[in-house]
């Protein structure tokens, strides 16, 4: 699902991450290869606008918040530490805001989250449609390699990667002639992959997961992560194993399937939205704990429930967090032996 929610505040002050080598400033054309087209940048935009909450936090962490136009798509709060920089930025709508109100907007650069927004069939307006008007447009690398996602979430062959992540922040901070701040990020990020890794390693493989994000109606089947998407990535990380094999990104599963194998955890997602039956976490914890079947699964019984950040769950600048928070309640629970 492409919408999601804040949990905590996670990510340090760029004057506390690791230091880094000075990046080399950026030269100008730039040409970027991004999800199946060659964008060029003539200069570095001063009035950027993000379409998703990802891209507009990924900006505001690179400290952009002076050279954006405005914002939209956004289904959760900003994270805490950007609060004050958020506020600098116009923000469009919250919901999928229509062309002309984006080009009212005077933009010089778009960077969006999901390609729904600017693809083909683009809800927001068509790459096209923006580059006529000389306007370039940036798709997250993270979602540039799912199949079939124009209109929905699609499917995923590769096991996602931080990589993907990476490239994303690495090129939008040479797009803005940051790169400086986009390797102290990237490096940060790493560092705690890191720390996890080490504190993980080889401690829950005895351990399977099922993340549920939510449901058209709450007792109905429900949207669990794929194998292969951000939640994937953290379970792998992790050593452990997700019960959905599907590579969709978020199948509907239903709770017969679940109960037949008895994940270790169940991961619930926490949002502000409240437009599907099942995205209040605690309408989620209320069914698992008393829904006939379910109640009996040994994840609920032993109280082996997570509640993490749904925006986490996709893959974004807050699935580190989401790691972070899923092996911090592993060890709780004692279950990395």
């Amino acid at each position: 699902m492409k919408y999601g929610l804040i949990a905590a505040l996670f990510v340090a002050p760029l004057t506390a991450l690791p230091s880094v080598a000075f990046a080399a400033s950026t030269s100008f054309p730039l040409t970027i290869e991004n999800c199946g087209s060659h964008i060029v940048i003539d200069k570095a935009p001063q009035r950027a606008v993000g379409l998703g909450q990802n891209s507009t936090e990924i900006l505001l962490m690179l400290g952009l918040s002076d050279r954006m136009a405005g914002s939209a798509i956004w289904v959760s709060p900003v994270l805490p530490e950007l609060a004050v920089d958020n506020q600098k930025v116009h923000r469009i709508a919250n919901s999928t805001p229509n062309f002309e109100a984006v080009v009212a907007r005077e933009p010089d650069f778009i960077a969006a989250q999901f390609l729904t927004s600017v693809g083909p069939q683009g809800r927001v307006g068509t790459r096209q449609q923006f580059s006529d008007l000389g306007v370039p447009s940036y798709v997250s690398p993270t979602d540039c390699v799912v199949t079939d996602n124009s209109v929905s979430d699609g499917s995923r062959k590769k096991m996602f990667s931080m990589d993907l992540l990476y490239q994303e922040i690495d090129e939008l901070s040479r797009i803005f002639d940051v790169a400086d701040r986009g390797e102290t990020l990237i490096a940060e990020i790493k560092a705690r992959e890191g720390a996890v890794r080490a504190k993980v390693a080889d401690k829950a493989k005895d351990v399977s997961l099922v993340y549920w994000f939510s449901s058209p109606e709450v007792a109905g089947d429900a949207w669990m992560a794929g194998k292969n998407g951000a939640s994937g990535y953290i379970t792998q990380v992790l050593g452990a194993k997700n019960v959905v094999a599907s590579e969709q990104e978020w199948p509907l599963i239903g709770w017969e399937a679940i109960a037949a194998e008895d994940p270790t955890v169940i991961v619930i997602g926490t949002m502000d939205r409240r437009n599907q039956g099942a995205d209040d976490p605690a309408v989620k914890k209320q069914f698992l704990t008393t829904d006939p079947v379910v109640s009996k699964l040994d994840a609920v019984e032993k109280g082996h429930i997570v509640e993490m950040d749904a925006q986490a769950m996709n893959p974004t600048i807050r699935t580190i967090s989401g790691l972070e928070t899923v092996a911090a309640s592993l060890e709780r629970f004692g279950l990395l032996k």
